[in-house]
């Protein structure tokens, strides 16, 4: 089985490197692709980047595990529907149920204002940044979510209140879900409580 962990938006691979850490501590291997990186020779919006990650997941023979942030929670999702066969399990982490379409612009209209340097850490050009949040506008998650087949683990920081109301209705919607609050972290629980979150993936994965 290969374990991947896939990082949000405005982080990269080196976001999941404690978790790694931890993980490692109960001999449990996991990968964790950069999605920029994998997207590097195409024009950066979602499509792209859920085409490239399916290649990426596709290339490994054996069944997988995936652990998603936020938007990795929702190519996480998208891939589980394609290819079922493929999938073992997977793990949302502050995944939206419906991409609230208002604060997509009012983000867009603020990015436009930040200084490239911002951006650069998170390893995308700030033009590529702001394609790729239009490109996730329209996307329709809470339509599909009944069609994921496999054990689903939804996870939420219980400081994060932007996702605690998408974290329930994801387990209302996914038959086979569970749901778990991680204390003493808000949205990016991978890298505000990162002993918390690798211990219940690695209980999960076991």
């Amino acid at each position: 089985m290969v374990n991947i962990l896939v990082h949000g938006l405005g982080q990269t691979e080196k976001s999941w490197d404690k978790i790694i850490e931890e993980l490692d501590k109960s001999n449990i291997k996991a990968e964790n692709p950069n999605l920029f990186e994998l997207a590097k020779n195409y024009e950066i919006n979602y499509e792209n980047i859920y085409r490239t990650f399916c290649d990426y997941c596709n290339s490994f023979k054996e069944k997988i595990n995936l652990c998603g942030l936020s938007l990795g929670g929702i190519l996480s999702i998208n891939y589980a529907i394609e290819y079922p066969e493929k999938v073992n399990s997977i793990i949302l982490i502050g995944t939206t149920y419906e991409i609230p379409k208002k604060i997509f612009k009012l983000q867009n209209f603020i990015f436009k204002f930040m200084p490239k340097s911002m951006f650069e850490k998170m390893g995308i050009k700030k033009n590529d940044f702001i394609n790729l949040t239009n490109s996730m506008a329209d996307l329709d998650i809470k339509s599909k979510v009944d069609n994921i087949k496999c054990k689903v683990l939804i996870l939420c920081g219980e400081k994060d209140n932007v996702n605690m109301e998408s974290a329930k209705q994801l387990n209302r919607n996914i038959k086979a879900s569970k749901l778990e609050i991680i204390k003493n972290a808000g949205h990016e629980v991978n890298t505000e409580n990162p002993k918390e979150l690798a211990r219940v993936i690695s209980k999960y994965w076991k």
